[in-house]
């Protein structure tokens, strides 16, 4: 699992903005983040990387890195 991949499928969510991300970025305060951003990353995270993610861990990361973190202990 590479982070620049996980950042860039992260990215993919954020519905046409232009959004910079870094493992440092705390996602909730990107401009264009909305519930259902949240939604389409929790999909993203079981298409690409075959884990399902509970809302309730997710809100427990703050960081892109933290949120790749959680999702490379699952694999």
């Amino acid at each position: 699992m590479d982070i620049q991949q996980f950042i860039a499928n992260v990215a993919e969510q954020f519905d046409e903005l232009n959004v910079e991300l870094t493992p440092e970025t705390r996602f909730r305060e990107v401009e264009g983040w909305v519930s259902l951003t949240a939604l389409l990353v929790i999909t993203m995270i079981d298409d690409e990387y075959g884990i399902v993610l509970p809302p309730e861990e997710m809100r427990q990361t703050n960081t892109i890195q933290e949120l790749f973190d959680l999702v490379k202990s699952k694999k």
